[in-house]
């Protein structure tokens, strides 16, 4: 089974993804990382996106078809499909056409990426 992606409508100058960034504590982000890493953020800013997020990944198989998260969320086709597209612009979701409908699969590496980002290392223990 092939995977399309999309282009990414808001991709940061860089041509990099947002989670390209070391992580927040480790130094200051620059002027032009902070842009990138907020344009990832804004796409994951909406309950209704961070829900279809959870919604594929938890999916059986790890992909669910737009037929199948329209209802969990109460939105309408139209409203899923804009908040799907934008997740796969922002890198976080794959689309995959077959015949009429789109199937959504997540992207880990983008996930993991962006959790390192905000990662905070967690000090030692005293022994």
């Amino acid at each position: 089974m092939a995977t399309s992606t999309l282009p990414v409508v808001s991709a940061p100058r860089s041509g990099a993804s947002a989670a390209c960034c070391a992580p927040l504590t480790r130094r200051p982000l620059s002027a032009e990382a902070a842009t990138d890493l907020a344009c990832t953020l804004k796409a994951v800013a909406d309950p209704a996106r961070l829900r279809l997020l959870s919604l594929v990944a938890a999916h059986e198989g790890g992909e669910a078809c737009v037929c199948d998260l329209v209802e969990p969320l109460g939105l309408s086709q139209p409203t899923v499909s804009h908040h799907l597209k934008v997740l796969v612009e922002a890198g976080l979701l794959t689309r995959d056409k077959r015949g009429v409908w789109a199937y959504f699969a997540v992207v880990p590496e983008a996930l993991n990426a962006l959790a390192a980002v905000l990662a905070v290392p967690v000090a030692a223990s005293a022994p």
